[in-house]
């Protein structure tokens, strides 16, 4: 049986994720009080749409908000975020409920109040800004086959902890692989007892999931 999840409020977001969602299989209803907003919404494929303010009880009975598994509050104002959340979840029953909120300071305040998912945008965005710096600072990264499949070049310094050390030494994630070595104008390619040289560049073949614990392991950074 399909999952049902219930997106309130937002515009932006929630188009994006309500695509996403029905296009792997989950049974998805919207409510926005902006009614511009729900026309547009209505066009997607198979997305059913509710225009009404989704922190009102009749509303949310209107959405079906009993049969949601999920409810996911999407609107602008976190106080409204946690109003919904806390309708969906002690007076609908919904299972998971999911609150995104612009104040990082309320997280642990949703939580204590029995939110399951706080998603604050703010500390996403930072944390993707930090990562994308470490490994632009750490590596040259080529997606390969829809970003499922990475290819990095990682420069390895006098300091890095894999200097000195044999292929099978080093506790790379199984899912990464050192397809070559850049070493001066030549190209090498290891094997379990060849040692990594400072100065080197290795080039990784690696899941998406797995580049930056690899990166991390080579160079101690």
């Amino acid at each position: 049986m399909k999952k049902r999840v219930l997106l309130i409020g937002g515009f932006h977001r929630t188009k994006s994720l309500a695509t996403s969602l029905i296009n792997k299989g989950y049974h998805v209803t919207a409510i926005n009080k902006n009614i511009d907003d729900c026309k547009s919404l209505a066009e997607i494929d198979k997305l059913t749409v509710f225009n009404g303010d989704g922190s009102k009880p009749f509303i949310l009975e209107d959405a079906n908000a009993y049969n949601a598994d999920v409810a996911i509050a999407l609107t602008e104002q976190d106080d409204d975020n946690l109003v919904i959340c806390e309708l969906c979840k002690k007076k609908y029953n919904v299972k998971k409920t999911v609150a995104i909120i612009s104040d990082p300071q309320k997280t642990e305040f949703f939580y204590r109040m029995g939110i399951d998912s706080v998603v604050c945008a703010i500390t996403a965005i930072a944390g993707i800004i930090e990562q994308q710096a470490f490994l632009d600072e750490m590596a040259t990264l080529v997606p390969v086959g829809d970003g499922r499949i990475k290819i990095a070049q990682v420069q390895i310094s006098q300091a890095a902890p894999a200097v000195g050390k044999k292929v099978f030494e080093l506790s790379l994630p199984k899912e990464v692989i050192i397809g070559c070595i850049l070493r001066g104008d030549k190209s090498v390619v290891p094997r379990g007892d060849t040692r990594i040289h400072s100065g080197d560049v290795l080039v990784l073949i690696s899941t998406d999931e797995h580049e930056i614990a690899a990166v991390r392991e080579l160079t101690g950074r």
